[in-house]
This record gives structure tokens, C-alpha cells and sequence, in this order.
């Protein structure tokens, strides 16, 4: 079946709101080339459990869409319409399976040598898009927080090594009640800005007391769900026949109720960290791993103004099989090299900060939590520059935003 063939209960089998979606869309997705559509579709079939950003993205996309001529159309798709589709992969079911359809699609790209003529259609598209329909500044400037080095005691060697060119190094912290300053301050933000899934507060151990206003997401809390994940996983690779390929399409079918998930009501949260678990490597396992991954999500995602980030002690490397065991013991925690992660952690979440609209004015700070030392990136910061001024976390985020 080739795109213009399209009719609207063929799409029956989409949630409700991506069901209409798509149904008021179906003129312009008949004029797409099938070498692009389902990638559109895979995003369209999660519409219902996506946050509000990632929905107005897709709501202006497919109007601007809309709104290409005939002429437009060639020209935007002609590099997509060059693209040789295989009769096998026509016949597979793109529109309920969009997913599964660019797996393999992606396979047969590289075995008819058009991977680098699928890029350069897909970045020609991006770039025409960006510049149809700019990204929109957020209401007031982003601010993220990380904090690293929970349960380390002396740590002699220098941190925030690499953000230390983009802003200004504090050495005399005060560090009493340091959490509590910031996670107050993150709070007064979203009550100040209200912004449904505006204000996040990540947490790779056991979640602080914090004020419900935030979106929260902590390692300790996923515990259940974690360990249903892994059971899951022990018992599919026992399986004969059970490869990579195969677990990963697993993965990717499962939903909330099958790890525990889904009794808070919010369905979109409950995607989200379904996805977490399953997408991500490592999140299952490891705490430093499920902290970046979820806060480089989020942000990808959910295009947050606050994004408060903290890193606790993961357990010590071990073979994976290990890793993956069902054994009762306590693991053993490293709380060193959970801190070397952490600080690279911090440079990748304000790397990832920078990607979103806005970034010129946005603030970012780093704080090694119960110490003294931290870090401070923003437009009033001076950048390469150390202090010795004494100050706590909240003067310390004045100056910042």
C-alpha cells in the first residue's frame, strides 16, 4: 500500500486524539512519499501520551504541510521520492506499525548503499522546516540545576573541568540546607510560572521532600517497575530463538500496566518513564545512567524552564550478566566513580539545555552537593573566572536569573 491509498479507518487502531489527528490531516499525508511518511506516523501514533511541546511541534508541522502547494510538496519530497522502497517493506503494515516499518527500512537503506541519500533528504527537510516554522523563545529564561557527589565525602581532584571555560567557579559555597535552597527555588519557579510539565526535578536515589507543583521522576521510586523490567528481560533471554532484534521489538510494545506503572492517572508521565526503561541504556541498572537519561529526555521532550537534576551513587561495574542476575545481595555502591559520572553528567545536561530555543539566556548551575564548591553558567555570570566571595545557593542563583 502506498500513501495515497489512504483511508480514514485505517487508523482505527490509533488512540482517540491521534485518531483525529490524523483523520483531519489525511489529504496532506496522501501526499507524502512513503519513504518519509511512517517516520511522521511514529510520532503521530504517540500523540496522546506526548507533552505539550512535543505536540504543538507536531500540530505546526503538519500544518505548514497543509499549507505547501503541489509544487511545494515536489520540491520539499523530491529527494525522499528518489529513495528505492523495496516491495516487501510497501507491504508491510506502515500505518500501525510506523515504528517497525523505519527499523527496517533503516536496514534496507544500508543494504542498498542510500543511507547518506536518506540523510541528506532528512537534513534538507529539517533545515526547510526550522525555517518555516521557527522555534518559539520560552516565556521566561530556562534555568538548570545539577548537583553531584551525593555520600562523597573528600574528593582532591578538580571538578566541573569542563563547563568551567562557559562560567564562574565559586570554591566558598555555603552548603547548609543547600538542597532544600534549591529545590525551594525550583518550586517559587513553577509557582511563578505555571507550565503544565514546565518545572522538573530528577532525582537518581530516593526523591527529597519537594513541593508538588514539580514534575518528578526518582530511581528509587521506578524501583518496582525496575525490577519487573528486569524480570521480563531475564525470562525473554532465556528464550531460544530470543535475539537483540527481538527483545528490542519487545521492549518497545510494552505499557505502563505491564511494569506497575499507570495509577496516578497521568498517562503521559507513566509513557514517558515506561520509554525510560526501555529505551535507555543502563537505566535499569544504574543510577547515574538513569539520572542523564532522563534529564536529556526531558529535555528533548518536554522542553522544561526549570530542570533541578540530581545524581546519587549507582552500584559498582560488573559483568552484565551479573548485572541482570535476580541475586538478593546489597549492591555495592562507588560513590567516586558515581561522582566522575556526575560531573560529566552536568556538562551533557547544560549541552543539552543549549539545543532548546532561548539558550543565549539561559542559566545553569552545578553544585557539589554538602561542599562548597560550585559552579555558575548564565548571560551576568563572566565566564573562565573563580571566587572566593562566600555566599549560599540562594544569593548564588539571584545573581544567576
Amino acid at each position: 500500500m502506498l500513501p495515497h491509498d489512504l483511508k480514514p479507518e485505517q487508523f482505527n487502531g490509533y488512540p482517540p486524539e491521534a485518531r483525529k489527528l490524523v483523520t483531519d490531516y489525511l489529504g496532506t499525508l496522501q501526499r507524502l512519499p512513503l519513504s518519509f511518511l511512517p517516520s511522521l506516523l511514529r510520532e503521530v501514533v504517540e500523540y496522546d501520551f506526548e507533552f505539550p511541546a512535543e505536540r504543538k511541534a507536531l500540530e505546526k508541522e503538519l500544518a505548514n504541510l497543509r499549507a505547501l502547494s503541489t509544487e511545494q510538496v515536489k520540491n520539499w519530497f523530491q529527494e525522499f521520492a528518489q529513495i528505492r522502497i523495496s516491495p516487501k517493506l510497501e507491504r508491510l503494515d506502515w500505518v500501525n506499525a510506523p515504528g517497525q516499518f523505519v527499523e527496517q527500512l533503516a536496514a534496507h537503506l544500508w543494504t542498498t548503499h542510500q543511507v547518506d541519500a536518506f540523510r541528506k533528504a532528512a537534513l534538507d527537510y529539517a533545515d526547510r522546516l526550522r525555517g518555516a516554522v521557527p522555534p518559539e523563545p520560552p516565556p521566561v529564561p530556562r534555568l538548570g540545576i545539577t548537583v553531584i557527589g551525593k555520600g562523597v565525602a573528600i574528593y582532591d581532584e578538580p571538578l566541573f573541568r569542563k563547563l568551567r571555560p562557559h562560567g564562574a567557579c565559586f570554591s566558598r559555597v555555603k552548603p547548609e540546607d543547600g538542597l532544600k535552597l534549591l529545590l525551594d527555588a525550583v518550586a517559587a519557579r513553577a509557582k511563578a510560572h505555571p507550565v503544565p510539565y514546565g518545572h522538573w526535578y530528577i532525582d537518581g536515589g530516593q526523591e527529597a521532600e519537594h513541593d508538588p507543583a514539580l514534575t518528578c521522576i526518582s530511581y528509587q521510586a521506578l524501583e518496582p517497575a525496575r525490577a519487573a523490567l528486569l524480570r521480563k528481560m531475564r525470562a525473554e533471554i532465556g528464550r531460544p530463538g530470543m535475539g537483540p532484534e527481538a527483545l528490542r521489538t519487545l521492549l518497545a510494545q510494552m505499557r505502563p500496566a505491564d511494569l506497575g506503572l499507570g495509577n496516578a492517572g497521568d498517562t503521559v508521565l507513566d509513557r514517558f518513564q515506561v520509554k525510560l526503561l526501555t529505551e535507555g541504556s543502563g537505566t535499569q541498572i544504574f543510577s547515574t545512567t538513569f539520572a542523564q537519561w532522563t534529564a536529556r529526555e526531558a529535555l528533548r521532550r518536554a522542553q522544561p524552564l526549570t530542570l533541578l537534576v540530581r545524581f546519587a551513587p549507582r552500584q559498582r561495574q560488573k559483568p552484565m550478566n551479573e548485572l541482570l542476575s535476580a541475586s538478593e545481595d546489597h549492591a555495592e555502591l562507588d560513590s567516586i566513580g558515581s561522582l566522575i559520572d556526575a560531573d560529566m553528567g552536568a556538562y551533557y545536561n547544560w549541552l543539552n539545555q543549549q539545543r532548546l530555543p532561548g539558550a543565549e539566556q539561559s542559566s545553569f548551575l552545578v553544585w557539589f552537593e554538602s561542599h562548597s564548591e560550585a559552579l555558575a553558567i548564565g548571560p551576568s555570570m563572566p565566564r573562565g573566572t573563580e571566587s572566593t566571595t562566600v555566599v549560599d545557593l540562594r544569593e548564588l542563583l539571584s545573581w544567576m536569573v
